[in-house]
């Protein structure tokens, strides 16, 4: 008798610290429930408003945040994240195209649609006045102070594939180099070639991310 009171007494407190763990859990990790949710309505109204319109990179960009939403770990409300170039798979990680950086672009706001704060690090703490316009942003790192808020990384890669372009995205802890979401897709020929469009210098025919 004594036994199983001593047994039910230690499930009980093993329930209650159980308990207490997960709660624990989600105030430091956040419950990201409610915002998959939010998004998902969100993205299918948009669906639904874009039967009849004419499809481009931001339909394929969206789909493919959906696929980060539905395994996305410890990120957060309170946790921010940068989003970064997406570069060729088999070429030099220190390069992007048009096209990678358009997909950086996207996912910047689907990104902030989902309600995770983003932070625009090639924004500068000046504004450039020129006769040409007026700039916020720069590619310059000696123009950039370092940003420690960042704690995630929203990064990619491509690969060219005979129908259009594979498209890999995941999200990375900034320190720890873990991956707490992923997601892939297929962005077809012409979608990209409407982007990369070719043009002409001197009669010869330029064609970018090639």
């Amino acid at each position: 008798m004594k036994f199983l009171y001593f047994l039910s007494t230690l499930l009980f407190l093993n329930g209650c610290m159980s308990s207490s763990f997960n709660k624990t859990i989600n105030n430091d990790f956040g419950d990201n429930s409610f915002q998959q949710d939010r998004y998902k309505h969100k993205s299918d109204q948009v669906k639904n408003n874009d039967t009849n319109s004419v499809m481009n990179i931001n339909h394929y960009v969206k789909k493919m945040m959906l696929g980060l939403v539905d395994n996305l770990q410890y990120v957060n409300t309170k946790t921010p994240i940068a989003v970064t170039s997406f570069v060729n798979l088999d070429g030099q990680f220190s390069q992007a195209s048009l096209l990678g950086n358009q997909l950086a672009e996207s996912f910047i706001h689907e990104v902030h649609a989902f309600g995770i704060p983003v932070i625009d690090f090639k924004t500068t703490d000046f504004i450039r006045i020129t006769p040409s316009g007026d700039f916020a942003f720069t590619r310059d790192f000696l123009e950039l102070e370092n940003n420690n808020a960042i704690e995630y990384i929203l990064a990619g890669t491509l690969v060219k594939h005979h129908r259009g372009y594979l498209v890999n995205a995941r999200i990375v802890g900034i320190n720890s180099k873990a991956v707490v979401a992923s997601a892939q897709g297929l962005i077809p020929t012409y979608i990209v070639d409407d982007l990369l469009t070719t043009s002409l210098n001197d009669g010869v025919p330029l064609s970018y991310g090639r």
